[in-house]
């Protein structure tokens, strides 16, 4: 396997991470915005209410985005494993 296939194939598999998890990860910070926004109008500082409404909204973002994230890795992994003798030989 030369230094460029190993190369290409993490790239490939970053892209697919950042990819897989970026809707999470985006839905969690606006959420978590949205929240310290509530929090330093009301001065409420409770920490249960930054952590419950991020929980809720990620778990309504994985039922959302789950298949598409599932696909985008699955294809992944099968690409990889199809290709796996032209990437060893």
């Amino acid at each position: 396997m030369s230094q460029e296939l190993v190369i290409s194939i993490a790239e490939r598999a970053i892209t697919v991470v950042i990819m897989a998890s970026g809707p999470l990860l985006l839905v969690a910070l606006v959420v978590g915005l949205l929240v310290s926004i509530f929090q330093a109008t009301t001065q409420i500082q409770e920490q249960t209410l930054s952590f419950v409404p991020k929980i809720i909204a990620v778990l309504l973002a994985i039922v959302f985005f789950g298949p598409w994230m599932l696909t985008k890795v699955v294809t992944y992994t099968k690409d990889i494993f199809e290709n796996l003798t032209r990437y060893i030989g």
